[in-house]
């Protein structure tokens, strides 16, 4: 499904039931940069070899598995690992069109932006999938109703950060 289709039937399923996905998209993104953390502190030990640095990677992996279980269900399939790897990947592919921006090369860097958010969609598409209105509703995470944004809010945040 492309994230435009994507974007609006989110959009239909949250008006209608006054849904807020904005603590669950905040979380994803946390759970971005605590991927990038492990990844850092792996590279890091690999270059010092100092165990300061996989006392860092495992508190941090430990804290993506709870916080991970608060967005993701497990079951038989393959759809915890492919959403840690989906944000994963989400958040590499932003990087690259922040650099992509900084060396001017506009139409790069939108193409990062796009598969970024594309592989973001993908993401909610895998863990929101067909459930029904009403279990959407009743998600785990709880939101606040008094916010009404997209589904995607959260890739807009990464752009104006600073903005409450």
């Amino acid at each position: 499904m492309k994230t435009k289709n994507f974007v609006k039937t989110t959009s239909e399923i949250r008006e209608k039931n006054e849904l807020d996905l904005s603590a669950g998209e905040d979380l994803s993104i946390a759970l971005m940069n605590i991927v990038s953390l492990e990844e850092h502190s792996f590279f890091s030990f690999v270059k010092t070899q100092d165990e300061k640095f996989l006392e860092i990677l495992e508190t941090c992996r430990e804290l993506r598995k709870i916080l991970l279980a608060k967005l993701v269900k497990k079951d038989d399939s393959e759809t915890w690992c492919m959403s840690k790897h989906l944000l994963a990947s989400s958040m590499r592919l932003y990087e690259v069109g922040n650099r992509y921006l900084h060396e001017k090369k506009m139409e790069e860097a939108k193409q990062s932006y796009n598969d970024a958010a594309e592989l973001y969609a993908l993401f909610w598409k895998l863990n929101l999938g067909d459930k029904s209105e009403e279990s959407l509703s009743k998600n785990s995470i709880n939101y606040n109703a008094q916010e009404k944004k997209s589904i995607f809010s959260g890739i807009k945040k990464l752009l104006e950060c600073c903005k409450e």
